[in-house]
């Protein structure tokens, strides 16, 4: 039975939820604890945790970072703000917005329409995909990411992120846990899973598909000696579809309290 959702997004990035929901949305899935990890942003309170009708709600963070070969997600637990956190956070934040006003040039030239997304912190992709699909063009979201978003489309543009080291610099010294995020969802699942070893947890409960085989990363945990962290990576408002069932998160929430 899961607990403890560790990785759910809020209208502060990318999802649909708003942070002061969060305690009822766990609530409604009969759990105890919840992560707000919002892409490169902080929840709106300053503790590692709060209690919030008898929930405990996480201060936690996604945040992109590059290796040699691919883009990975580090998942920060516990996080209180750091002078470099914080510098760094406003500059993810300024490369979002500007990134966001590219894509959307490029969008509107391209497909002759008008789009509606406001350039703000937490702007994304996905964003502006709602925006062309609200729009006279004949995309819906996920054609909009298949035909004009995505890593290989036409309207992509890259973000300036930091490397996987500075990255866990900057985690390491303002979160108490560091994960990898879904590691079976990057394009080479096995050279992620080597960058755990420079990490406390991996994310090891995650709704894949049925098909996906999760041993390697059981097996890297092990090898480690890592948490293993877990969470639905929610942008609507149910949360529990995956998460920590009660001795996992009583090994998580031991560490957290550290």
């Amino acid at each position: 039975m899961v607990v403890a959702d560790l990785h759910v997004h809020t209208t502060r990035s990318d999802g649909q939820i708003s942070p002061e929901s969060v305690a009822d949305a766990a609530r409604r899935a009969d759990l105890d604890a919840v992560a707000i990890t919002d892409h490169d942003r902080l929840p709106p309170f300053s503790e590692p945790w709060i209690e919030r009708q008898d929930v405990t709600v996480i201060a936690g963070i996604e945040l992109r970072v590059r290796t040699d070969d691919q883009l990975l997600d580090l998942l920060g637990y516990g996080v209180a703000q750091t002078d470099a956190l914080e510098t760094e956070l406003e500059r993810l934040q300024e490369d979002r917005i500007e990134r966001a006003r590219a894509i959307v040039e490029q969008v509107e030239a391209r497909l002759g329409v008008d789009l509606d997304v406001s350039f703000e912190p937490g702007v994304g992709r996905p964003h502006i995909a709602a925006a062309i699909a609200d729009s006279e063009a004949p995309y819906d979201v996920s054609e909009t990411f298949e035909h004009l978003l995505g890593d290989d489309g036409p309207c992509y543009v890259a973000r300036e992120i930091p490397s996987f080291q500075r990255g866990r610099e900057l985690l390491g010294e303002a979160a108490r846990v560091v994960s990898l995020a879904h590691p079976l969802r990057y394009d080479d699942p096995d050279s992620a899973l080597t960058h755990a070893r420079d990490l406390d947890a991996l994310e090891l409960a995650y709704p894949y598909d049925e098909a996906v085989d999760r041993s390697s990363v059981a097996r890297t945990i092990d090898e480690y000696d890592l948490l293993a962290t877990g969470g639905s990576d929610a942008h609507g408002t149910t949360l529990g579809a995956a998460g920590l069932d009660r001795p996992a998160y009583e090994r998580f929430r031991a560490r957290l309290e550290r």
